[in-house]
């Protein structure tokens, strides 16, 4: 994965923002290059498309995905302790950048476009596998529960992950993220914890 140039790094910024205060509907060309105040040529010199941008979007989605993971790898922790980190650090991230969540959470901007939904899906994969993993260790080390799937506890997790995420966006980021996430993290642990 190359990393984004300076100008290209703007665009996905200014499409973020358009998308999470306007909506996908307002994601244009012209839009983009009126907030940016810059020709719409000097935008196509970077993407083709606004699908192509999307893609950098969850591109660069997936690559904090990534660093995330190899940064929870290295702590050496507990497996209940890296799904907790993994939690806090989305947490720390969305609310760093809420706008991200208009992108990740919004099914309805993948449904459309085959390239979107198969790499939101790859990145969904990447990310359950991931969680998969740790639940597993888990298991064999007595600390999560063995009697649920590996993929069904996974799912909780990350499904709970998502949901919260959803709510809070789709309340206009009304209540704290994280702390009402910590509260939902410490049931999870309850429930999957040996």
């Amino acid at each position: 994965m190359e990393p984004f140039t300076v100008r290209q790094k703007e665009i996905i910024d200014v499409s973020i923002k358009i998308i999470a205060d306007k909506g996908i509907q307002q994601l244009t060309i012209k839009n983009i290059s009126k907030d940016m105040k810059i020709s719409e040529p000097a935008i196509y010199r970077h993407y083709d498309s606004k699908i192509d941008i999307i893609l950098a979007i969850l591109t660069s989605f997936e690559g904090t995905c990534s660093k995330l993971f190899s940064e929870i790898n290295s702590m050496e922790l507990s497996p209940v302790k890296e799904i907790e980190t993994l939690y806090t650090k989305f947490f720390e991230q969305f609310t760093i950048n809420p706008a991200f969540t208009a992108i990740i959470f919004s099914e309805e901007i993948f449904q459309n476009d085959r390239r979107l939904s198969e790499r939101i899906n790859l990145i969904m994969q990447s990310n359950q596998s991931f969680v998969i993993n740790i639940v597993k260790i888990g298991q064999e080390k007595g600390e999560i529960r063995d009697d649920i799937p590996q993929e069904q506890l996974s799912l909780i997790i990350m499904g709970s992950l998502r949901l919260i995420v959803k709510k809070w966006r789709l309340s206009k980021y009304s209540f704290d993220l994280k702390q009402n996430g910590t509260v939902l993290l410490n049931s999870i642990k309850k429930m999957i914890s040996n």
